[in-house]
């Protein structure tokens, strides 16, 4: 039976935030069992934000997390390499309003997760069991989850667009195959979008340092980490994103040009149909 873990010791690491473009730090610190991923807000009342899905507040571009007005935006990469490592208990100290960026990609996250070693906890992890096929999302964007005996993400991404087209993988979720094909992959966004983006708040920190942007025809950056980082990013985003359920899943997802709002939709349906008999069973 695979028991709880946490982090050995504290690690920080500091950046500049995608979205906010301000300077941001966090600090990962040991956590109790059944304590979940918290989040502590830099504020006067020191804010715990909790990393579960009723706590989202908004799912566009990002996956906010908020309480009481108080919000940490960029949240999914850092889930993501927690949950692929098997951290289940973790406290995160905040400065500022968002995740730092670092490169673009879970990777920074695995160095820092892997620093702090590993201590496990003697409470047994609960997993998620999918026990009926369930389904969001409609026409060419959507997410379904299968019954299966361990984690796995098939997915396609089809974009009209000379530099992606259409890509599709498939992965069984284990700790090496995250390190090793998706955690590198880095987030991309379009030139094009760019100028109505930072208008409306977002992408003001996004650089070619940060994240793969797509001119008319081309990646403007150079060089791709896999001929394939765009589908590859998506993977680790939706990782991310079920990393709010707390618990590992056991279950295929199929996905087909999802974001975060879809995977919002999706780990809202798991927790719901997981009280119900009829539904996902949970385990332990």
């Amino acid at each position: 039976m695979a028991l709880q873990l946490t982090i050995q010791k504290s690690v920080a690491v500091e950046g500049i935030g995608l979205h906010t473009g301000q300077p941001a730090k966090i600090t990962l610190s040991p956590a109790p069992s059944d304590t979940g991923i918290m989040f502590r807000a830099n504020d006067a009342h020191r804010t715990l934000i909790p990393a579960s899905p009723e706590h989202v507040v908004d799912a566009h571009f990002a996956t906010t997390l908020g309480v009481n007005g108080t919000r940490i935006q960029s949240v999914e990469h850092l889930l993501a390499a927690a949950a692929a490592l098997g951290v289940d208990n973790l406290f995160v100290d905040v400065e500022g309003d968002e995740i730092p960026a670092l490169d673009g990609s879970a990777k920074p996250f695995v160095a820092l997760l892997y620093a702090a070693g590993k201590d496990t906890l003697p409470v047994p992890r609960r997993p998620l069991v999918v026990g009926k096929p369930l389904r969001v999302g409609d026409g060419t964007r959507w997410l379904q989850v299968l019954p299966a005996d361990s984690f796995r993400i098939s997915y396609t991404l089809d974009l009209d667009h000379p530099a992606v087209g259409t890509q599709a993988l498939s992965f069984p979720c284990t700790e090496r195959i995250f390190v090793e094909e998706l955690a590198p992959a880095r987030t991309y966004g379009f030139l094009k979008d760019v100028g109505t983006l930072r208008k409306n708040g977002l992408a003001r920190g996004g650089s070619l340092h940060n994240a793969v942007v797509v001119g008319t025809r081309a990646v403007l950056n150079g060089s791709l980490r896999y001929q394939d980082e765009f589908v590859r990013h998506k993977i680790l985003d939706l990782i991310g994103d079920l990393g709010l359920l707390g618990r590992p899943l056991l279950g295929h997802v199929v996905a087909r040009n999802a974001g975060h709002a879809l995977n919002h939709q999706l780990t809202l349906t798991i927790q719901r149909e997981c009280t119900e008999p009829s539904g996902a069973r949970v385990t332990s």
